[in-house]
């Protein structure tokens, strides 16, 4: 819809001009079928992702409904003027007003995400730059890509018995991303005749009826990677036991059993080795420089539920995922707070994506320590390629 500079009459209020000149939210579908939301600001285009593996503290996906959050974006009859990354702020003020929310996490996490996600892209492009340089024009560092190559849990149907494990993780080590996403490919493409398997799951990892060592084993055979799992933990903890295919631990023993892993395998990334609200036993996996003890479950992409790990000593690591919380400043503060307490930061897709390359330019921005995009699928080839592409300008 067209729109006109809106003027506020009263002298002591700021004048605040409308560069937003079309604005239009719709549904479309995700990489597994579902309906997700995109939103449109002057002919530009962001579309959310969605979990499969959520967790109880994330931001609710939308306020009443998908239906609901589409209407309100498609009502929205002006915005104050966006002129930087920072100017989000008089975005999210306006959402609480006019929607009378408390927090503009109320707004729900993927509408909001959609929405700033797409103004940004207006503004960038309106003032010639990249996405990411809005939020970081000094940034350099590129983020080292984290694979799914193996999947379990509950990402897992080809097979009646496979891993409860969720994800099985390849961190290449060479020294440009286009390299590691290169050997990342080349491990995926092998896989499949390693495995013997022709199945894929929702992320584009391998599917299989080996148990988490078998995959651990043949994983640690391939040269020029690190490993890690997402051990999800929450979703086969109840009960007050772990329940693997083959046996049963408390929470004690799940210490000793990943312990055990991370040492045989020399496991550079631990993700959720517990249950979401055991702080206490994720402070009992030791984990130093060489090893990442992860929080996504956890900490849900909520500043809060970060710092209480960082008191606990829970975590070194964290997942940092957009349409967990939904505000690009709330990541921002995250990001801030990470870096000055030497926690490593993964920014992070979700099971259900869409073709938005964003991802890889907040991660380059935010000067993530590690994207998590998976390997296959053009999903997650869209993420990837991004990647290469920033490093290459770089250059």
């Amino acid at each position: 819809m067209g729109q006109k500079n809106s003027r506020i009459k009263k002298q002591a209020c700021p004048i605040y001009l409308v560069i937003i000149k079309k604005i239009g939210a719709k549904q479309i579908r995700d990489s597994r079928g579902q309906l997700t939301i995109e939103v449109e600001i002057n002919g530009f285009k962001s579309s959310a992702p969605s979990g499969k593996s959520t967790g109880k503290y994330e931001t609710p996906t939308y306020n009443k409904s998908l239906e609901w959050n589409i209407r309100a974006i498609n009502g929205i009859k002006s915005f104050p003027e966006i002129v930087s990354f920072k100017s989000l702020k008089k975005i999210e003020n306006h959402l609480s007003s006019i929607f009378k929310l408390r927090s503009p996490l109320q707004f729900g996490a993927n509408a909001l995400f959609a929405l700033e996600s797409a103004i940004l892209k207006a503004l960038a492009k309106e003032q010639k730059k990249d996405l990411w340089q809005l939020i970081n024009p000094r940034a350099k560092r590129i983020p080292v890509p984290v694979g799914n190559a193996v999947g379990g849990g509950i990402h897992s149907t080809a097979f009646k018995y496979h891993t409860v494990v969720q994800e099985f993780l390849i961190i290449p080590q060479k020294s440009s991303v286009g390299d590691n996403v290169a050997l990342m490919e080349k491990i995926h493409l092998a896989l499949k005749t390693k495995l013997g398997s022709k199945k894929t799951n929702d992320e584009g990892a391998w599917q299989t009826s080996l148990d988490e060592e078998g995959v651990l084993q043949l994983l640690s055979a391939f040269k020029g990677v690190r490993l890690g799992i997402d051990v999800a933990a929450s979703t086969f903890y109840h009960g007050g036991k772990f329940h693997y295919q083959d046996k049963t631990l408390s929470s004690d023993e799940q210490i000793d059993y990943i312990e055990g892993l991370k040492k045989k395998y020399n496991l550079l990334y631990i993700e959720d080795p517990f249950n979401e609200e055991d702080f206490k036993s994720f402070s009992k996996i030791k984990h130093d420089s060489r090893h990442l003890i992860v929080g996504d479950d956890l900490t849900a992409t909520h500043i809060t539920r970060i710092k209480k790990a960082l008191r606990l000593n829970s975590i070194n690591g964290v997942i940092v995922k957009p349409n967990q919380n939904g505000s690009l400043l709330a990541l921002q503060e995250i990001f801030d707070f990470c870096k000055k307490n030497k926690i490593k930061t993964i920014l992070s897709h979700r099971s259900g994506e869409t073709m938005d390359d964003a991802i890889a330019d907040y991660a380059f921005g935010f000067q993530a320590d590690y994207i998590k995009c998976g390997i296959a699928t053009k999903w997650r080839q869209a993420k990837l390629n991004r990647l290469v592409d920033i490093e290459k300008n770089l250059e």
